[in-house]
């Protein structure tokens, strides 16, 4: 297996542009659209907030033939609470997109994100869209991908390849994310592209898995967003043989598409919003999968333990505490906790001052891993957190202006 960063045109048979079309200030790229030569099954995984954008109501009802070949993504708007008007421009991005390249309109799947409310300037799309297209090219996918962000300080990408079904494999993403991060899911939007013959139920299957994986398993702020998409288009142009669910192909693809994920989430998560740290949280030894999830979304999302990962103040104390008020069934008396290899928590008593000056230095990484052992049972679960800064209260104070 080999890594190169190349992004949603690297799988063969993929063609990308991004461009400026008026949504945002002039000479920012906010119009992209990826295209596969072919038309392919896709699956989709989306945002379980109950106020769900124009597009994704969109893009269920167009997952419901599970064949794709094309994704438009405008960035500064959302086109959420919008209502019939926004469900209207949803449609006509997806149908100028059709039109230009002769294709069934519930083939093009749309992507909106930015402020929520406003009503999208539906023609500036519309009219682009010839321009969009005429620009499809491999290297698009670099202009592409930094159409898609919002307050992001870089675009995220990523291209993994593997052997599958006794051909080289590829897979193609990008994402953006940087505040309301948080499971089930975040928002974010992320296109995954991959060349693998695959049926579409195998391919459902394997994207809801590989998120569950990574895209789930972060969080920035707790919020979770209206607009949260991810969208995996497959064209068969490796040529492997079919892969089918419960096969060793199928398990050999899902693990490329969940380390493709898992590298994007992880990408969100360093440029969260004012993030100056990144910590893996692992919780071990819980009853159940479910209880060891929970008591690491505890301690991920506690604002008294981000802004002490902020502060570089070593205040084991709060994770303890979050730890305590997860709602899970715990002993006490049996809970460690590690900060990276240094041992804070034996048994439910802290290790003394020697282990406070060594995680002291722990917190001043930029990355590290904070494990909690309950001692109860054989399931473990993890997270990604960030730290809460001065600078996610600025730029989110100031978000519309």
């Amino acid at each position: 297996m080999k890594s190169k960063n190349v992004g949603i045109t690297a799988p063969l048979g993929f063609l990308a542009a991004g461009i400026h079309c008026g949504i945002k200030k002039p000479g920012l790229l906010d119009l992209a659209l990826c295209v596969s030569d072919v038309s392919g099954p896709i699956a989709g995984v989306f945002t379980k907030n109950r106020v769900a954008a124009a597009p994704v109501l969109l893009d269920r009802r167009h997952l419901r033939s599970h064949r794709g070949r094309a994704i438009i993504v405008n960035s500064g708007n959302a086109n959420a609470c919008t209502g019939e008007q926004g469900l209207v421009a949803a449609k006509a991005m997806a149908t100028a997109v059709a039109q230009q390249l002769s294709i069934p309109i519930h083939h093009v799947f749309v992507g909106s994100t930015g402020v929520i409310g406003r009503v999208l300037p539906i023609d500036r799309i519309t009219t682009s869209v010839p321009t969009l297209i005429a620009r499809l090219s491999i290297a698009g996918g670099a202009q592409a991908a930094r159409a898609i962000l919002t307050t992001d300080l870089k675009p995220k990408t990523v291209t993994i390849q593997g052997r599958v079904g006794g051909r080289v494999v590829t897979i193609g993403g990008m994402a953006k994310g940087s505040g309301m991060i948080h499971p089930n899911m975040a928002t974010m939007l992320a296109y995954l592209t991959t060349d693998a013959a695959i049926t579409p139920a195998a391919l459902q299957q394997a994207l809801k898995s590989a998120t569950n994986q990574s895209f789930n398993c972060i969080t920035v702020d707790g919020d979770t967003s209206t607009n949260d998409t991810v969208l995996c288009l497959a064209n068969g142009l490796a040529k492997n043989r079919l892969i089918e669910r419960d096969t060793k192909s199928y398990r050999d693809f899902e693990r490329l598409l969940t380390d493709a994920a898992q590298k994007l989430a992880l990408m969100i998560c360093r440029d969260g919003e004012g993030v100056t740290k990144v910590v893996t949280i692992r919780v071990q030894g819980a009853s159940t999968t479910a209880a060891a999830k929970r008591v690491a979304d505890t301690i991920a999302t506690s604002n008294l333990v981000k802004t002490a990962l902020f502060g570089e103040d070593a205040n084991w104390g709060r994770i303890i505490a979050a730890i305590g008020r997860s709602g899970v069934a715990i002993d006490p008396n049996k809970v460690s906790v590690r900060f990276n290899d240094i041992v804070m928590v034996q048994r439910g008593v802290g290790t003394g001052l020697e282990a406070e000056r060594k995680i002291a230095q722990v917190f001043k990484q930029k990355e590290f891993t904070i494990t909690v052992q309950l001692e109860q049972g054989q399931a473990h679960a993890y997270m990604w957190t960030t730290d809460l800064s001065y600078d996610y209260v600025r730029i989110n104070a100031s978000y519309r202006s």
